[in-house]
């Protein structure tokens, strides 16, 4: 099984009246993408998603108790910054904030050319890494929209806007589940199971990786039957992949948690944090960018003798009302002001949703052939070294290297649990 990970993030307009307005036309174009040269904006906004990211998961935590928890929050963030292109007034400003952006600290400019480098820097090719976010746009055949929005979402995002009949909902329904599934290499199916007549609008947004572990685990190694604590009264029984290995690895005193560090081959890391029994929630509350620069910063490289389950996980949201409760409101309200997408008046967002799979295995990309020779020699005594034994409920971070972007958080509550 490979380290495989699909998001799908989906945003629903409702088109409620039409009236003709006039274009704004006030901003200036904003360059095209040609390079992924980093800027000032994009390191800010390193500590600035990663926050965003920990709001968006406690928010999680309420909405779902007890319960997996996966989400790629680098993809959300992009999809509601490409939305706030054609917002205006009080809808994008909410929409900006969500994000952790004050423009009267940072431009509208400099925001977008920061997600513009952001994309193109994950989208770069890589040899042993699969990394692609994308975006496509379905608009409803009878909107108009502003050629400087088609070609800015274009241009900095590299979204794709097709024509929609969405008055044949069945057949409208069957494009866009056949664009995600295509573009998801078949991993999200059957997005969307029902389709409202009024719809006019639709923004998808999806990530896609696959990554091989730099250093693999040996699939002769995995123990099929062990124990997984759920909580104090369930355990379920998981395979639990084996390895003595080099890692950095730390124990949080502070936030009684031990971190590992487990890199894939090229451009991306995760990080595994294992809190002491009952401190699952003081790890939630306290998690943010400096949480994430300390550990950076202390991650130390040793023997460990590690054990992680081998699994699969996914996770769907209705995702519209934590939306709400972050302050993006005015989007779904009836006075929602999108002038800068199209000339056409009364467009609201109407339904927000998400889904993300994973699946964690031992060698990694789909298709690669590892060698025994690739497996590390593992020194014979292994008393001396520290045990990590991923047998409880844990945090994963799923991390790219050269932008420090968050590409999946989550916790695994039950590894067993689809």
């Amino acid at each position: 099984m490979s380290p495989s990970l699909y998001l799908v993030f989906l945003l629903l307009g409702l088109h409620v009246t039409i009236h003709c307005a006039s274009p704004n036309s006030s901003e200036g174009k904003i360059t095209a993408c040609h390079s992924p040269q980093q800027n000032i904006t994009l390191y800010k906004m390193s500590s600035g998603n990663a926050d965003f990211a920990f709001n968006l998961y406690r928010r999680f935590t309420v909405e779902t108790p007890n319960k997996n928890i996966f989400f790629s929050p680098v993809s959300i963030s992009t999809a509601l910054a490409m939305l706030s292109l054609g917002a205006r007034s009080n809808t994008q400003t909410q929409i900006l904030e969500s994000l952790g952006f004050n423009l009267t600290v940072t431009s509208m400019a400099e925001i977008q050319q920061g997600f513009q480098h952001l994309i193109c820097s994950l989208n770069l090719p890589k040899k042993e890494l699969e990394l692609h976010m994308g975006n496509a746009l379905f608009i409803g055949k009878q909107l108009k929209p502003l050629a400087k929005f088609l070609d800015d979402v274009k241009s900095l995002y590299e979204t794709d806007v097709l024509s929609t009949d969405f008055s044949n909902v069945s057949a409208a329904k069957q494009e866009i589940n056949s664009h995600v599934e295509k573009q998801t290499k078949g991993k999200v199916v059957g997005l969307i199971q029902d389709l409202k007549p009024n719809t006019i609008m639709v923004l998808v947004n999806y990530i896609c990786f696959e990554a091989q572990w730099a250093n693999p685990f040996d699939p002769s190694k995995t123990e099929e039957g062990s124990s997984f604590l759920v909580d104090k009264t369930t355990t379920v029984q998981v395979p639990m992949m084996h390895q003595m290995g080099q890692y950095y690895h730390l124990v949080d005193t502070e936030l009684n948690c031990t971190v590992l560090q487990m890199d894939y081959s090229e451009k991306a890391l995760a990080l595994f944090v294992l809190p002491k029994e009952g401190q699952m929630e003081l790890l939630e509350g306290s998690m943010s960018s400096k949480t994430l620069k300390k550990w950076n910063r202390l991650l130390q490289k040793g023997w460990v003798d590690l054990f992680v389950p081998k699994f699969s996980i996914s996770a769907t949201y209705d995702f519209g009302s934590i939306l709400l409760k972050m302050g993006i409101q005015d989007a779904f309200a009836d006075h929602a002001d999108f002038p800068g997408l199209t000339e056409d008046k009364g467009l609201r967002l109407s339904k927000a949703a998400h889904k993300a799979v994973l699946d964690i295995g031992e060698k990694g990309t789909k298709g690669v052939a590892i060698s025994e020779d690739r497996f590390l020699d593992q020194p014979e005594m292994t008393l001396l070294h520290p045990i990590i034994r991923c047998d409880r409920p844990f945090l994963l971070l799923i991390l790219e290297k050269s932008t420090r972007s968050i590409l999946f958080l989550g916790k695994v509550v039950d590894p067993m649990e689809v």
